[in-house]
């Protein structure tokens, strides 16, 4: 169990919802429409991604291939290639855009956090306050990057896409040897979006007792059923991608959510905390009376004299069960009648010796 900005994170707390807007907005004033909508929909927080596409990607001729929705209503989709650079261009802020966006969502009471990919993106991170800081799946190996983020302090949010459990236990090593026990091992399966063989949710638990920390999932698919399935498996955070338009011809909007669609991904997945109840077996007393409705109460096949014996072939079992329960009847046998009584009566300790 662990905390970011205050709210509890591991197993028995509420879900921790995470809104990531951060491969889907174009600009600042895109970026706090973002915010805001997450905001309002009960998300516990928005991520982002600080990077400088300059330095993380010299070659400008690398590509990144991704599926785009052109048609919401048939699903029908078409595969593109792009500059790896000019994808990352899209989502770039300057530090003052960055600052006024933390201030932005303080104002609305979610979470701010982001991936970091540069030591002076940490730095830009921890003075504006983040509680938590995400390291990508790119970066699961390099393990300096992983133990300098770990020295601020901030919860350490694991990307593990392509990644062995070897690569996560260094990973995990690393922001351990730098002092920092706030992690979260998140299972991201990779693809935009993501092939379901790819996802593995069953990952999930197998984490959780390996490496003793709270376990997310951030989704690459389309709906939200996956994220369902894995609340239910036991991850507790889930990540999801939000867009103003799925059909955006760029990168991760096709398995975004749209705004009508954020609020029930919020609902459902708080409807499915109720459901899940608890490992101990309670029944609440409306339906403990439901259930003696349908249950059955040891009755009379016929008429009965004061004084008479009771005998197994003068009872049977009929609903409802207010009365005594069949699997006491074996205590009733030898028993005196203390009086007359009628067939279909429904017996009681009372009527006996």
């Amino acid at each position: 169990m662990l905390t970011i900005n205050g709210k509890s994170i591991g197993d028995g707390a509420p879900t921790f919802i995470v809104f990531e807007a951060g491969p889907t907005h174009d600009g600042l004033a895109k970026a706090k429409k973002l915010v805001s909508l997450a905001a309002e929909a009960g998300g516990d927080a928005v991520k982002f991604q600080v990077l400088d596409p300059d330095r993380l990607v010299p070659d400008r001729n690398q590509l990144v291939t991704y599926d785009i929705l052109l048609d919401r209503q048939t699903g029908a989709r078409k595969t593109v290639s792009e500059s790896l650079y000019e994808v990352l261009c899209r989502r770039t802020l300057s530090f003052e855009e960055w600052k006024e966006l933390k201030h932005y969502c303080d104002d609305l009471g979610i979470t701010f956090f982001a991936t970091a990919t540069f030591r002076d993106e940490v730095d830009l991170l921890e003075n504006l306050g983040c509680d938590t800081i995400k390291i990508c799946s790119g970066d699961v190996n390099h393990l300096s990057f992983i133990e300098y983020c770990a020295r601020t302090g901030m919860c350490i949010q694991l990307d593990t896409g392509n990644s062995t459990i070897g690569d996560v236990e260094r990973a995990v090593d690393a922001a351990l040897d730098a002092g920092n026990e706030r992690i979260v091992v998140h299972n991201c399966p990779s693809g935009y979006p993501a092939r379901l063989e790819s996802i593995n949710l069953r990952i999930i638990p197998t984490l959780k007792q390996m490496f003793g920390v709270p376990v997310a999932f951030s989704d690459h698919t389309p709906g939200w059923e996956m994220d369902i399935a894995a609340v239910a498996l036991g991850a507790n955070i889930v990540e999801k991608t939000i867009t103003l338009d799925r059909t955006t011809p760029s990168v991760e909007h096709l398995f975004s959510l749209e705004p009508e669609d954020m609020k029930r991904f919020v609902r459902s997945i708080r409807e499915l905390e109720i459901a899940l109840g608890s490992t101990r077996r309670i029944i609440t007393k409306a339906e403990r009376e439901k259930s003696l409705a349908v249950r059955r109460s040891v009755v009379l096949k016929t008429d009965v004299r004061e004084g008479q014996t009771l005998e197994g072939d003068l009872i049977e079992f009929a609903r409802p069960g207010y009365g005594i329960p069949p699997n006491m009847a074996s205590e009733l046998l030898g028993r005196v009648f203390k009086k007359d009584l009628p067939e279909g009566h429904r017996l009681q300790w009372s009527d006996l010796e």
